[in-house]
């Protein structure tokens, strides 16, 4: 599979706050999103969940369906029960011809949470991440063995979320666990995202681009804010995350150390479409992602 772009719906309805967004119609995000250059989108909550409807809506704006978010709670239930959980997903996402899926755990997340602030974020305890990583590694050759590789999302105030998590996370996992490279968490949460890149090449199977505004990280950091009330922004101000090109990461040195990379790199760039316009954030997104590619020798 070569390089593609993609989108996911954030930029124009939020997940965790639904309310951000709540009044675009999914028509728009999917027309929208073609119109800015993306061929395939990921899920979000506007999305219908049975196969059929999904492919009718999708069919339309020429779009694939990349993948869609699953919480998984490992650190409370053995790899069995996650199982269970996860089958409607799983099984939707095999139906669509995916081939990856997202996979986060948020049993002690505190991301969606606005009272709390990041300090609060949960950290593992050292011995605790030989069990969990056998967990992980269950679901993910068990998934990998249905044709879906299972990606894991390093995300600000989870567990996974600074550049010794994803150690620590990676050590513990076995191959069939890959990791999806997050721009965007990696930077904020302290990590370099192409040294990432470099380090864990062979286990990356998906990409998240989003950049970030260094000032709004900072203030961010020093006040000690929650997740949401960053990525929102303040009063009218711009939130920490944006599209590629517009903030402080360093895209072609990513991709320079992702030579041989096949699959999505998906936009993930989660704002307040009231304050950031998402046609035109999605297409300078898209514009210089290429440029990025094209620099890197990935085109």
């Amino acid at each position: 599979m070569p390089i593609r772009i993609g989108a996911n719906p954030i930029g124009w309805s939020n997940d965790d706050l639904q309310e951000i967004g709540g009044d675009t119609p999914l028509e728009t995000c999917l027309a929208e999103a073609r119109e800015a250059g993306f061929e395939g989108m990921e899920l979000g909550h506007k999305f219908p969940r049975e196969p059929q409807a999904l492919k009718a809506a999708l069919a339309p704006f020429g779009m694939a369906c990349i993948s869609g978010w699953y919480s998984a709670e490992l650190l409370k239930r053995d790899a069995d029960a996650e199982m269970r959980h996860l089958r409607p997903h799983l099984d939707l996402l095999k139906a669509m011809g995916s081939s990856v899926l997202v996979f986060a755990e948020t049993s002690n997340a505190i991301h969606g949470d606005r009272s709390k602030p990041l300090s609060q974020r949960p950290v593992m305890k050292p011995g605790d991440w030989a069990e969990f990583g056998r967990r992980i590694t269950e679901v993910a050759e068990r998934t990998f063995a249905e044709g879906v590789r299972l990606v894991y999302h390093h995300h600000i105030g989870t567990i996974v979320e600074s550049a010794d998590d994803i150690d620590a996370f990676m050590a513990a996992t076995g191959e069939a666990a890959h990791l999806l490279l997050d721009t965007g968490h990696a930077t904020w949460g302290g990590a370099d995202p192409a040294a990432l890149a470099r380090k864990y090449r062979a286990r990356i199977s998906h990409v998240h681009a989003k950049d970030v505004r260094r000032a709004v990280m900072e203030q961010a950091r020093r006040e000690d804010w929650s997740f949401l009330d960053a990525v929102l922004g303040q009063g009218s101000a711009l939130g920490v995350y944006t599209v590629p090109g517009d903030g402080m990461v360093d895209y072609p040195a990513v991709f320079r150390e992702l030579k041989g990379y096949s699959g999505w790199i998906v936009v993930e760039a989660e704002q307040d479409p009231k304050k950031a316009h998402p046609l035109t954030y999605a297409k300078k997104g898209v514009a210089h992602l290429k440029q990025s590619l094209t620099e890197a020798g990935l085109s």
